[in-house]
């Protein structure tokens, strides 16, 4: 069986501690997450994807808007929550392999595309 997938180059994401605000009562997504939501939306709608809707396999590449030290756990949230809302597949469950790691060469990074990134890659296993 050919592997399908998607490659997406997105705005670097917003961390857990970002994501949820309390309002009252409610917890509900900050302002920060709704806007990398809405961008990763527009990303995947232009690119015409159908949903995935077996395993999946999401590999990430992060790069850090900044030299300040950063859990890279706390990005997955926003990220994996977005592409599911985006429809890069149909529930977030489906993420049987899942792999994240810094770029490792920051200072150029920083230099050619500051504010940092995360390059997704997801794919039908």
């Amino acid at each position: 069986m050919a592997e399908t997938g998607l490659s997406l180059h997105l705005p670097y994401p917003p961390s857990v501690n970002h994501y949820w605000r309390r309002v009252g009562a409610k917890t509900l997504i900050s302002r920060e997450g709704r806007r990398f939501r809405e961008e990763v939306v527009g990303r995947i709608s232009q690119l015409k994807v159908k949903a995935i809707s077996g395993p999946v396999r999401v590999q990430i590449l992060a790069c850090r808007p900044d030299k300040r030290r950063r859990d890279i756990d706390n990005i997955l949230k926003s990220l994996l929550d977005a592409l599911d809302h985006a429809g890069a597949y149909e529930d977030d469950s489906q993420i049987w392999d899942l792999s994240v790691e810094w770029a490792l060469d920051i200072e150029n990074q920083l230099a050619t595309c500051p504010g940092g990134w995360a390059l997704v890659t997801i794919k039908e296993m």
